[in-house]
């Protein structure tokens, strides 16, 4: 990753915007209708767009009306019904501030005013770039024009607009989680292999992203699997989740996790994004919640290395992992090298969507046998 030189800090996390506003004009509809909105801003009404608020401080969270000065890495950008837009310099997009962590693509923080940054992620997140992956080009650079406002000139904020909590459903079905050793190791596809497998068992599975930066790519390929209900954190009000308190994370799984069993969801398939040792997903997986509501992990890694480490800090910690999985069941020598080492079992795309697959796991959900040892269950 390159770094900039903005700021010294990347753990500092912005003081909470003054949600007072000075400064405000109104926005009208039509150009609410001609400009670009992103996935990320999918739960606000265009009709609650009614004001430019011109001197707040941005927050994560807040909409912003924003204009594309010049296209870098993301020429393009998603809108709520999945398309994905062509920009031109000189479009006004409506985004949403937030942190994003990618390991493969750029850190970046919300920055303190409303001063020109980055669009650094195509699902709609404005932010300012301080670290970039050396194999990939700088973030898109847009000019904020003013947060969005409702129609008393207050910004509106992603939060506004979450699901609400609802109570915990009394029944418990099984839940599984897709956790990755590294950014693009096959997570979203292990988890929509599983998602799959149960609903072709004749399953009523609820998926959710619990982690991550704001986009629809992996909502889209979970709803495409077969799940009956998808949510992610945007949907509890998150434009992305680094740099929140692990309280906050929990709150959101269990607020996902709850809509999706109350949506009548059998098993529930999570994805938790990025890898073990990214400082958010290593607090999650292992908070009490996550500990009490995972009955069993699939870890999804690149190669026998990450195989051997990503088993090693799971089994240290004392978490159920079930299965390996991910790019490294495409190559049958990787796979090899990994069951040798750690004793764990590799499933191949093609087997984690099996119907078997599924219906070996809740038979062993539905027995007194240990959770750590449903291992088995997934071998056949």
């Amino acid at each position: 990753m390159e770094r900039d030189t903005w700021p010294a800090n990347s753990r500092v996390i912005a003081s909470e915007p003054s949600r007072a506003a000075a400064h405000s004009f109104p926005l009208v509809e039509e150009r609410v209708e001609a400009a670009k909105i992103a996935f990320t801003c999918r739960r606000v009404p265009k009709s609650g767009m009614r004001s430019i608020v011109s001197d707040a401080r941005p927050g994560a969270g807040d909409l912003v009306l924003a204009r594309i000065t010049r296209k870098r890495q993301h020429t393009r950008i998603e809108l709520p019904t999945g398309r994905k837009a062509t920009l031109f310099v000189g479009d006004e997009i409506i985004v949403s501030y937030g942190n994003r962590y990618a390991s493969d693509q750029f850190e970046s923080l919300v920055p303190e005013d409303l001063r020109p940054c980055h669009l650094v992620a195509s699902g709609g997140v404005a932010s300012m770039m301080v670290a970039r992956h050396r194999g990939i080009k700088p973030a898109t650079e847009i000019d904020p024009i003013g947060l969005v406002g409702d129609d008393e000139g207050r910004p509106l904020n992603l939060r506004d607009f979450a699901l609400s909590p609802v109570p915990e459903p009394a029944s418990r079905p099984l839940c599984l989680a897709v956790i990755g050793s590294a950014m693009n190791a096959g997570k979203t596809t292990s988890a929509a292999s599983l998602a799959r497998a149960f609903r072709e068992a004749g399953h009523t599975v609820g998926a959710a992203k619990i982690t991550g930066t704001g986009s629809g790519g992996d909502y889209w390929k979970l709803t495409d699997a077969g799940a009956h209900t998808v949510l992610d954190f945007t949907d509890a009000g998150y434009v992305s989740t680094y740099l929140v308190p692990i309280a906050e994370l929990c709150s959101i799984a269990k607020r996902l996790t709850s809509q999706l069993k109350s949506g009548g969801a059998d098993v529930v398939v999570l994805e938790i994004a990025d890898g073990v040792f990214q400082e958010e997903t290593a607090g999650l997986v292992q908070s009490s919640l996550l500990r009490n509501l995972v009955d069993g992990y699939f870890l999804a890694v690149t190669d026998s290395l990450s195989a051997a480490a990503g088993v090693d800090w799971m089994v240290s910690r004392g978490l159920p992992l079930l299965s390996l999985c991910g790019t490294i069941s495409r190559s049958p020598l990787a796979s090899r090298e990994a069951v040798a080492t750690t004793g764990m079992p590799v499933l191949t795309l093609a087997e984690l969507s099996s119907p078997d697959v599924a219906t070996n796991l809740l038979a062993a959900n539905h027995t007194d046998m240990d959770r750590s040892a449903r291992k088995v269950a997934v071998r056949g």
